[in-house]
């Protein structure tokens, strides 16, 4: 369990056990609360209280995606050995120049298609390293099961930020 201060994060997910066991695979750890229709973990990679119930998606709910960044390569490393051996789909990025900044990454889809990644931040770029031809994060617009419109960033895979 990691220090405080904690960012919450509290999703509705369409079918907990199978959310909970994606999250022991990704944190590596079990929950620290279950009761019928709520899990909470409070990983140790991260400073990170994470509340799973049962649920809809709030209307509008347009998150591109999370990430954890970590101190350095080795971290990423170990953590993506990690969760590889969890049998979970990874998507890998590495030496990646992306939103500003060279990265080297992995992400993970939990079964709600929430895209998580753990990073680390190699450097910054200056406005010459930027590549024009590479969009990052663009926006686009969506539109929920009702209709309704907004805006997210791509989860295409082929976008560098999810």
């Amino acid at each position: 369990m990691s220090d405080y201060p904690k960012i919450h994060l509290s999703f509705p997910v369409e079918d907990l056990d199978q959310s909970v066991a994606f999250y022991q695979r990704f944190f590596g750890e079990e929950p620290v609360k279950t009761r019928p229709g709520y899990v909470k973990f409070l990983p140790s990679i991260a400073p990170l209280n994470l509340a799973l119930y049962t649920g809809r998606k709030a209307a509008g709910d347009a998150t591109n995606h999370y990430g954890i960044e970590v101190r350095d390569y080795a971290a990423v490393m170990r953590h993506l050995e990690r969760i590889r051996e969890t049998g979970l789909e990874i998507r890998e990025e590495m030496d990646c120049d992306c939103c500003h900044a060279n990265q080297d990454k992995f992400w993970v889809k939990d079964p709600d298609g929430r895209e998580w990644e753990i990073y680390v931040l190699n450097r910054d770029l200056d406005e010459t390293e930027v590549r024009s031809d590479e969009a990052c994060c663009p926006v686009q617009e969506t539109a929920d099961a009702s209709g309704i419109s907004g805006q997210a960033g791509s989860s295409d895979s082929q976008a560098c930020c999810g």
